[in-house]
């Protein structure tokens, strides 16, 4: 069964080229021009998005939440010409994925939306073949993929919710940027490394919200991030 993905983009040449890359790479490819038409196709169900933010009618950054409120596991790609930095940080702060910037490589467009499905369909295979995970007042079910810190659900995105995974079964260990790219987004993007930055950010915010200390994933300066062992 074909892949359907849904490209939002007011700009007809970048959504039809990057609709006949997907159409020849063998994917179902739906397509809008505003955010309203969006949301509504993806509603009909996706299993990934490519979103524009500079949409006509509905800040594409707004449609991200809207769509991460749904649906935490559609992985979401931002196409974005802004100049400003903070409009991808932005982004994924919101629970998007990845981002590329305009001019769109196709090759690479196509290239990370079959990274983005492969980690997809891995996630989603491996359930039920991992025991629970439990690390003081942290429990993670790999079968249901819940994750909860001190009796509380944690609402966690697909991608945030399989680096807390990795952190949890190798506690103590000390994972780079590039580690981290490789093995929960699937390949090593160069230059990427807002992408790892904002989800650890948001991950660390969320295990707050829910009790835990700051450092619960821990900074190693000039190396990278792990979870904190629990002492007892």
């Amino acid at each position: 069964m074909k892949s359907r993905v849904l490209i939002i983009d007011d700009d007809p040449d970048i959504a039809h080229l990057a609709y006949l890359h997907l159409r020849a790479d063998g994917f179902e490819v739906l397509t809008a021009s505003t955010g309203a038409e969006g949301l509504a196709a993806f509603k009909q169900g996706v299993e990934l998005v490519i979103l524009d933010l500079g949409l006509p009618d509905v800040d594409g950054l707004e449609v991200c939440q809207r769509m991460r409120l749904e649906n935490e596991e559609v992985p979401i790609l931002l196409l974005t010409a802004r100049g400003e930095e903070s409009d991808r940080v932005l982004g994924l702060e919101l629970g998007a994925d990845d981002y590329l910037t305009k001019p769109v490589g196709y090759r690479e467009l196509v290239a990370r939306v079959r990274a983005h499905l492969r980690r997809a369909a891995v996630s989603t295979s491996s359930r039920g073949a991992e025991q629970e995970v439990s690390i003081g007042e942290l429990n993670l079910n790999p079968r249901r993929r819940r994750a909860h810190y001190a009796g509380g659900e944690l609402a966690l995105t697909a991608r945030e919710y399989d680096l807390l995974l990795l952190f949890a079964q190798n506690s103590g260990v000390v994972f780079s940027r590039e580690e981290l790219l490789s093995k929960v987004w699937g390949a090593a993007y160069n230059g990427y490394e807002h992408t790892v930055n904002s989800h650890i950010n948001r991950l660390r915010g969320k295990l707050v919200s829910s009790g835990a200390q700051k450092d619960f994933v821990e900074t190693v300066w000039g190396v990278g991030y792990r979870l904190k062992e629990v002492e007892g």
